[in-house]
């Protein structure tokens, strides 16, 4: 099997990055467990720096440029956690950063990419505008464009989370992630792929933008038309270079609702005492929801962030 990302790629990213993230703890719930009816870990990318796994492939791409490249800077379009990642990304190297973002993006997500020192420039909350208003700066800058997750060397970066995760938890039986882009979807499932080729890898997907599991249905991507879910950070149709990947490589795409979202967002917060955001919370949800397929099981949840805006809370 033909796979666009090496093993030796993914370790390099690892090394190229470390000194500069959080290797994240792993946390477990008895009462959570029971609940589940498997074991379940928790991943805590919520406690990664910028407060989402996105960090590891901002970084890894920021890294990888060259010296030219860097001199006149990066610029990404991203509702929220990649614009922190580049934004942050760039401050760490002392490169410009230039981030779009749609006017519709959490207040929490907007003051934190600018706190990087990031320029901003607000669209309409479509992938067109962002990606008509990401060209017009590169033109006027010159500077180099990262995307949010259809990027190897984004993809590379979002890999590492997995890698630290069976390296401390070797015995998981069963990987979980939220997919939108499928950046750290398609890195997990790489990553599992080389490492730990028995386990089953399986993304969590909210019913108002379920483009990836119609897509994985058709054979062939499927753009997202509708993005009603509290999930912000899963709108984004999946990318052509991650779905590749996703289609060889996962095992399914469980869909659940806004409802099932919340109660598993809720139970995170009740049980493991940590801020989770709505999008971290959908593999859990989809674990709660379709659990008689992993009764007893080891399972390996990732939290892929905690960027909550605490004004609206839905509980």
């Amino acid at each position: 099997m033909e796979l666009p990302i090496s093993l030796a790629e993914l370790r390099e990213a690892h090394e190229r990055i470390k000194p500069f993230i959080h290797r994240t703890p792993i946390l477990t719930s008895e009462s959570i467990n029971a609940i589940a009816g498997c074991e379940v870990y928790f991943k805590c990318e919520n406690l990664q720096k910028i407060g989402a796994f996105k960090a590891r492939g901002g970084l890894n791409a920021v890294l990888s440029l060259s010296e030219a490249q860097r001199a006149k800077g990066v610029v990404t379009h991203s509702s929220g956690n990649h614009a922190q990642a580049m934004a942050m990304a760039a401050k760490t190297c002392g490169i410009p950063a230039y981030i779009v973002m749609p006017n519709t993006a959490p207040d929490v997500k907007k003051k934190a990419v600018a706190g990087y020192g990031a320029e901003i420039t607000f669209c309409e909350p479509t992938q067109a505008a962002r990606e008509a208003a990401a060209n017009q700066i590169m033109e006027a800058t010159g500077a180099t464009y990262v995307s949010p997750y259809n990027d190897n060397k984004v993809i590379e970066g979002q890999g590492t989370t997995a890698i630290e995760f069976m390296e401390d938890q070797p015995d998981l039986e069963v990987l979980m992630t939220p997919v939108g882009g499928g950046g750290l979807l398609a890195g997990t499932a790489l990553a599992a792929h080389y490492l730990k080729p028995k386990i089953r890898v399986f993304a969590g997907e909210p019913k108002g933008a379920m483009d990836t599991f119609l897509s994985m249905q058709k054979g062939e991507i499927v753009p997202n038309k509708t993005t009603n879910t509290i999930a912000d950070g899963l709108l984004v149709t999946v990318g052509d270079k991650n779905f590749a990947i996703i289609q060889k490589l996962v095992k399914e795409i469980l869909v659940v609702n806004d409802q099932e979202i919340v109660d598993a967002m809720r139970l995170i917060w009740e049980r493991m005492k940590i801020v989770v955001e709505p999008s971290g919370a959908v593999p859990f949800a989809s674990l709660l929801k379709y659990k008689a397929q992993f009764t007893g099981q080891k399972v390996g949840i990732i939290i892929s962030g905690g960027n909550v805006d605490l004004g609206k809370l839905p509980f």
